[in-house]
């Protein structure tokens, strides 16, 4: 797969960007912010790098290979830092995160040790955290990998409600089209709102979002949701299944009153915040059923219900059946062992 790419650092374009890409990485993220460069950095949609300068950089010129299986072919080695205005690292599979006495982690070091603001978008943000880059910064991850992070990071306090997180010298990204987004944010503060509108209207994209603006949210077994401040209710609910939050906290944490939250919920899902969240637990309590070996006690525990008794009969009245025999309705294939599966409530993006 050929780019038209840049061949040198560019030292008099205004905005340098220089790209590490991780093993199966997303392409997606990747091609929107080098289009979004592309296409900021000259005349009408010519592609010549005179505003804007890239470079896709692997040890030894070694292509990377995307998530989709695709190969991209890297225009140079590890360059000096310095020759960048932001170094992006952009992620993908989490498998794909190399280890922290990979060439690249090196490198994003020394970039950083160098004073050059570092970006991760999607998984590439869990290879600046394993490397001690994001110490006492704000961390922007997809509501998809929420939990991976904090499995990970039991410390960090990931951000999974926004579509990226500008912390000083440090930027995170939860990738997909928020990476549009964000790469309309560095061209807009390099080159102008305009130039960064030019671009965005070319892919047929009206507006850049701000980076508070909600992630687009995930779908739901019954439909989807149309409300930003229900669907960050909805994320808050699913990252605290274990320990479930009062409605009063996840309205204060909205900005909003219990009773504007209820109203919201009645009008867009027809049903209370409450029952939204019991919904929620049960179906992540279906799904482990269905895909792990621990006991119906273990996952009532897990899922914070109050013991087995209460657990059971909140399942029977949401399902039909007790959790028992839920289980012994399933074929023997379908289970699997206790460190199977992702456990996933929503369905991915």
């Amino acid at each position: 797969m050929r780019h038209v790419l840049s061949t040198r650092p560019g030292p008099s374009a205004k905005l340098r960007v220089g790209f590490v890409l991780l093993p199966n990485f997303t392409l997606t993220a990747f091609s929107s912010f080098v289009d979004m460069l592309r296409l900021a950095a000259d005349k009408g949609d010519r592609s010549r790098p005179i505003d804007c300068s890239w470079q896709v950089m692997s040890p030894h010129l070694r292509p990377v290979r995307s998530s989709c299986g695709i190969d991209i072919q890297p225009t140079a080695d590890l360059l000096d830092p310095k020759a960048f205005d932001y170094i992006v690292a952009v992620g993908g599979l989490l498998r794909g995160v190399p280890a922290q006495a990979d060439p690249l982690a090196a490198y994003l070091r020394r970039a950083a040790a160098a004073g050059v603001p570092l970006i991760g978008v999607c998984t590439g943000s869990f290879l600046l955290c394993r490397l001690g880059l994001m110490a006492q910064r704000k961390c922007c991850v997809s509501w998809y990998h929420y939990r991976d992070f904090l499995d990970e990071f039991p410390t960090l306090v990931p951000v999974a409600d926004q579509l990226f997180v500008v912390d000083g010298d440090r930027i995170t990204c939860s990738g997909g089209a928020g990476v549009a987004d964000l790469a309309a944010r560095l061209v807009t503060e390099h080159l102008g709102a305009a130039t960064a509108q030019k671009a965005l209207n070319i892919l047929l994209i009206d507006r850049p979002r701000a980076a508070e603006s909600a992630q687009p949210a995930p779908r739901r077994a019954e439909g989807t949701v149309d409300d930003a401040r229900v669907s960050r209710a909805l994320l808050l609910m699913e990252q605290n299944l274990a320990e479930p939050l009062a409605i009063a906290d996840i309205a204060d944490a909205l900005g909003v009153g219990v009773r504007q939250l209820e109203r919201l919920f009645a009008d867009r899902l027809r049903e209370s915040p409450q029952e939204s969240y019991l919904a929620l637990r049960l179906r992540h309590a279906r799904w482990m059923l269905a895909n792990t070996r621990f006991s119906a006690a273990r996952i009532a525990a897990d899922l914070g219900f109050a013991d087995g008794s209460h657990f059971g009969r909140a399942f029977k009245a949401r399902f039909g059946a007790t959790p028992a025999a839920f289980r012994r309705t399933l074929s023997p294939r379908s289970e699997r062992s206790e460190g199977d599966g992702e456990g996933r409530v929503f369905e991915t993006p």
